[in-house]
């Protein structure tokens, strides 16, 4: 056995004994649901629905200071985001709601876990991240060429970011502490001193390195329709070994600020992010970057996206798959993070229509007995061409959703009544499933630049980062007579060793 697969193995049997919370010097994501970095991979308060959300703090020795970001679908600029402190063994609940008719969204808690800087509930989402009237750290946001509408705000994802631990005895954790005397406060922790002055130094002097133990649920809600879609949120371990923290209103951190600690003390290590990423067969893939992203793309990169449909009209059957690229505005999104596209994506958001980034796939759909479509789902050129529009469902949003439909639904998903969605019409008429090809459309998706640590050897891996779930809803005879799932999406993995050929080991 070659070197480095050996020492690969025995890294990888590490992981099977010890879990990968015991080697957090990697982001991974984290198959028990456990880590430092949770992904929500869809909130939506269309079609009537709110969105409510969990965060737990496993951890019953040390608190928890928690960035909560919400970012809106189109191009995952922000509409709100705040800190929160988790005491030890807290949990800290949500929901988001529709503002008005033809509002944007809102978020609301009832929750008395200590959160820095909301002086009251509900929170409006806010359009400064995306239309120019925003500020991070007392500079200006740009704005970017999507809508500038509040109703932009009512569908995107959420993810939480542990910038440090608290430790209970210190002032911070005091504050924190939910009080258990029996009064009539019910547990309300002090929040206040310096959570309450903003003292931002004494805060972080509060933190000590983030270790883990966070985890996530979302529930997608309409009482009225009696649907209830609810799905576990994704966890990153490994995200970071140092204190992260920042002050309310702040960009940072964000997924591009991962920073692992080299398992070796080799100089000439390339990479200020290191990846474990399951290939094909079961293999543990070790690849260093640069790029904090990067890292970050390569636990999600997919090569193809599997899961089922349901569309039988007889009963009342209809699917949505939530698409969500996690990472896809570092390298899209010029005015914030570049002047230029990045691969694995194709075209900077806003190139070829104002409020799109697109991406060219192709989708296959296959029915219970084996038959089969294949839908080629292109971008569209620069200027765009009427009959490519037509063509649908390229994907162009950080969030998108694909409805499987033989007809179009009006304005809206069938299932979540998203706006940013697109429609396959599948083979069959009851239902199969689907594999869309995230690795070979615009000649190519691939996320270059990862190094194995133990060889030298140059890594690519390719397709696109992905996660999310499909939902599916029956309504049988009338709308109280609803049964509806949420499956999260499988995957394939595919790594190439450039250097030495083939497959990655």
């Amino acid at each position: 056995m070659k070197k480095n697969s050996l020492t690969t193995a025995v890294v990888a049997g590490i992981a099977g004994i010890a879990g990968f919370a015991g080697l957090a010097n990697a982001v991974d994501l984290n198959p028990d649901g456990l880590g430092q970095v949770l992904l929500y991979p869809y909130y939506t308060v269309n079609k009537g629905q709110d969105t409510n959300f969990s965060v737990v703090n496993t951890d019953t020795e040390h608190g928890k200071a928690v960035k909560v970001r919400f970012l809106e679908g189109y191009n995952s600029r922000e509409v709100l985001d705040f800190n929160l402190y988790l005491s030890a063994a807290d949990v800290w609940n949500g929901v988001i709601t529709q503002v008005s008719d033809d509002g944007g969204a809102q978020l609301s808690t009832n929750d008395k876990s200590c959160v820095d800087y909301i002086p009251t509930w509900p929170q409006a989402f806010l359009t400064g991240g995306f239309d120019g009237s925003g500020l991070s750290g007392g500079q200006a946001i740009p704005g970017d060429s999507g809508p500038q509408t509040v109703d932009r705000t009512r569908e995107g994802y959420i993810e939480m970011i542990l910038m440090g631990d608290i430790d209970p005895a210190s002032d911070l954790g005091q504050e924190i502490t939910h009080d258990q005397d029996g009064s009539s406060d019910g547990g309300t922790p002090a929040c206040g001193g310096i959570i309450a002055d903003g003292d931002d130094v004494a805060i972080a002097g509060s933190l000590s390195a983030p270790t883990s133990g966070l985890f996530g649920n979302a529930w997608i809600a309409n009482v009225s329709a009696g649907t209830a879609f609810s799905y576990a949120a994704d966890a990153l371990d490994g995200f970071a070994y140092n204190v992260n923290y920042t002050n309310p209103s702040s960009l940072r951190p964000a997924l591009q600020d991962a920073a692992t600690n080299p398992i070796t003390a080799n100089p000439t290590l390339q990479g200020t992010a290191r990846a474990f990423v399951f290939g094909e067969g079961g293999s543990l893939i070790t690849s260093d970057f640069v790029a904090g992203e990067d890292a970050v793309s390569a636990v999600f990169m997919t090569d193809s996206v599997y899961n089922e449909y349901l569309n039988n009209d007889a009963i009342g059957a209809a699917s949505d798959w939530v698409v969500t690229f996690p990472t896809k505005r570092f390298y899209v999104d010029s005015d914030l993070y570049g002047t230029h596209v990045t691969a694995p994506f194709a075209e900077k958001f806003g190139d070829t229509d104002g409020s799109q980034s697109r991406i060219a796939v192709t989708m296959y759909t296959y029915d219970h007995e084996e038959g089969s479509a294949q839908t080629v789902i292109p971008r569209c050129p620069s200027p765009p061409d009427a009959s490519c529009f037509a063509q649908s469902p390229y994907l162009p949003y950080e969030v998108n959703v694909i409805s499987f439909t033989k007809t179009s639904p009006a304005g809206e998903s069938t299932v979540l009544g998203s706006k940013l969605y697109r429609t396959v019409n599948p083979f069959g008429n009851t239902g199969g499933w689907a594999r869309l090809d995230l690795a070979k459309g615009d000649g190519g998706h691939v996320l270059a630049g990862g190094v194995n640590p133990y060889n030298g050897d140059d890594l690519e891996f390719h397709g696109l980062p992905a996660t999310g779930f499909w939902a599916a809803n029956v309504i049988r005879g009338s709308a109280s007579a609803n049964y509806n799932g949420v499956w999260r999406h499988r995957a394939k993995r595919q790594c190439v060793d450039v250097t030495a050929g083939g497959t990655c080991s």
